[in-house]
């Protein structure tokens, strides 16, 4: 037995395509030696003189293009050893024979045993013609074997719906998501009209855009349909004309797309009116500061004996402070801005949201506290914290539609390795949200924290509520968890990083701002005239010398005309000239010049360095703290 030729070695050029093999056999040395000779150049070439070491070498692996052998062998004839060596491969059969055995050899090509055959003695170039041709038919039942495998695959695993349809509109092949949306095994289908899969409508629906489809060459259109439990999908459906009638038709779920897009529309509403409350709110901030500094001012000047007006003056403090309190809450809506962790007190923060609860859940919903005695201080912006809550309670309101209850509640958690997913070990102050609603199932209750995933309806959510909580708390250090069960209710657990020290407690009596101990003269600068006129009778009540301006420009005419003026005070938003701008000038004219800029919005943004903010709004004593610092 002669073995396969080793490959050509390489000298830096392109390797040759790898060359076909062919297996010879025949029980006469001297042949098979003919044979070789022959077929070389064009072939790799395997040989031996027994038909059962070729049997073992076809189950070892051997994969010839092509076989070639004697029909009379001692053992096995040739057309029995090719019919064997069906079992192993796909190679081309070719017999030689002589004369005397041309009726077994014509019988097994009639029965599909072999592709052909030549006569002892042979012609070289027939039979070498014979063998190429016999390769090439292998190579390219080969590459067809190829390409109808990858076209199953394709059809088989494809998700949209894939059909092909004879002129009639029987189906010739379709895939599997075509025969489950039809609710039929697949072998079921073949040779069936959809019609008959379809109620009336759907089917009448269905012939007009195919008879379309064959008409135009090409359509496609969106269709809805609905599912056994009445949920709307929305599929693209193309069809397209191939000729002779057949028809092919691709249908694609575009549910996920519309429903995304429908939030994403809802999400620009939200930003928007997220804008719209950043100006509202400042708007109102300016006037809450006029509002609270005039009550502040006429506080003052008001006698100890006339007691009833002191009071009036008092509750409307109190209720302009209940109007500061409202727009922190519009700011922290519209904010996108970086956090602001600070030690918070839980207890404080959630007590303080009664109001905002009572007017937002509306009377059906029961808010219950189970507040812990004395829980630590959480590190969180008071602001965004404010905010999730308020999402979470919306939350759980809408998954109890007949009513219900929320319970908040709060307690210090000591967490160890591996407690909670995503949280180190460590200590935690919790602050859960428990509700008596529908609750999720397991597969709602793996999304919840995508992006716009909800399970509202259009306009009444933007799925952005859970993943923005999410965020919040991510950012701030901490982990949240979520325990959901059908007909059980949901319980949103945050835990938020231990301060170190008590937060300090908002609001309270309004104290006296102490006297400045070395009055200055003070540039005031609003374009608001009421504020500005506030601001200036604080700075005069301090002891200090005012000097007003009503807009940039004027500021720094007075700047430039007036060197006496040692601390400039100025509004954050006005215009043609924004303070940002107006203290880079300023800075340019007087370098040492101390600046306070004030502001009614929740973010600032391109400010000159070392420029403090005061937020409105302010009290005298914030004011005075302020000045005091920067005049050193």
């Amino acid at each position: 037995m002669s073995g396969m030729a080793a490959p050509p070695a390489s000298g830096g050029r392109m390797a040759a395509p790898e060359r076909a093999a062919i297996l010879l056999v025949d029980d006469e040395p001297e042949i098979l030696t003919a044979l070789s000779d022959l077929l070389e150049e064009g072939f790799e070439v395997v040989s031996t003189t027994r038909p059962e070491e070729a049997l073992r070498m076809l189950a070892a692996g051997l994969s010839p293009a092509v076989i070639l052998s004697d029909q009379r062998m001692p053992g096995l004839t040739g057309d029995v050893f090719l019919e064997r060596a069906r079992a192993f491969s796909d190679a081309e059969a070719l017999l030689l024979t002589g004369y005397a055995e041309l009726d077994a050899v014509v019988g097994a090509v009639n029965r599909g045993r072999i592709a052909g055959y030549a006569s002892k003695p042979w012609e070289p170039a027939a039979l070498l013609a014979m063998v190429t041709a016999a390769r090439d038919r292998h190579g390219l039942r080969r590459a067809l074997e190829t390409e109808r495998a990858l076209l199953r695959g394709l059809l088989d695993n494809l998700p949209d719906e894939l059909s092909f349809k004879d002129e009639e509109g029987r189906f010739l092949r379709l895939n599997a998501a075509k025969a489950a949306a039809l609710g039929a095994p697949l072998p079921a289908c073949l040779g069936r009209r959809e019609e008959e899969f379809l109620d009336p409508a759907a089917a009448s629906r269905l012939a007009r855009a195919e008879r379309a489809a064959l008409v135009e060459g090409a359509v496609s259109e969106l269709e809805e349909r609905h599912g056994p439990e009445g949920l709307a999908h929305w599929m693209q459906v193309s069809r397209v004309s191939l000729g002779g009638g057949v028809l092919v038709t691709i249908a694609r779920d575009v549910t996920e797309a519309r429903q995304m897009e429908s939030r994403l529309r809802q999400a620009d509403k939200m930003q928007a009116l997220g804008t719209m409350a950043g100006g509202v709110a400042h708007d109102f901030n300016n006037l809450l500061t006029a509002i609270l500094g005039s009550l502040q001012l006429a506080e003052r000047r008001v006698g100890e004996e006339e007691a009833g007006l002191r009071r009036l003056l008092r509750n409307a403090t109190m209720a302009a402070e209940r109007g500061s309190a409202l727009t922190r809450r519009l700011l922290a809506f519209s904010r996108q801005n970086e956090l602001a962790l600070r030690a918070v007190s839980v207890n404080h923060l959630i007590l303080g949201m009664g109001d905002l609860l009572a007017r937002t859940l509306g009377g059906t919903v029961v808010v219950r506290r189970e507040l812990g005695a004395r829980p630590g201080t959480a590190m969180v912006d008071p602001g965004q914290l404010e905010l999730a809550l308020l999402n979470l309670c919306i939350n759980a309101r809408d998954a109890m539609p007949g009513g219900g209850t929320i319970t908040l509640s709060t307690a210090d958690a000591a967490v160890g390795p591996d407690t909670v997913p995503e949280l180190a070990a460590g200590s935690y102050v919790r602050v859960s949200v428990a509700d008596t609603g529908t609750g999720m199932p397991p597969e709602v209750l793996a999304r919840v924290f995508e992006p716009f995933f909800t399970t509202k309806e259009v306009g009444k959510g933007t799925g952005l509520g859970l993943s923005m909580v999410y965020g919040l708390v991510r950012q701030s250090g901490g982990g949240m968890t979520i325990d959901s069960a059908p007909g059980e209710g949901t319980r949103v657990t945050l835990y938020l990083p231990a301060g170190e020290a008590e937060a300090a407690r908002e609001g309270g009596e309004a104290q006296d701002a102490p006297s400045a101990q070395d009055p200055v003269r003070v540039l005031v600068v609003d374009d608001d005239a009421t504020v500005r006129e506030v601001t200036a009778g604080f700075l005069s009540e301090l002891g200090h010398e005012t000097v007003e301006a009503e807009d940039g420009q004027t500021a720094l005419r007075v700047l430039e005309s007036d060197p006496s003026v040692r601390l400039m005070v100025a509004d954050f938003a006005m215009p043609r000239m924004t303070g940002a701008e107006l203290s880079e000038r300023a800075r340019a004219m007087r370098p040492d010049l101390p600046i306070l800029l004030v502001t009614g919005y929740a973010e600032l943004a391109a400010l000159a360095a070392n420029i403090p903010v005061l937020h409105k709004p302010y009290r005298q004593a914030e004011l005075a703290e302020q000045v005091a610092a920067l005049l050193g």
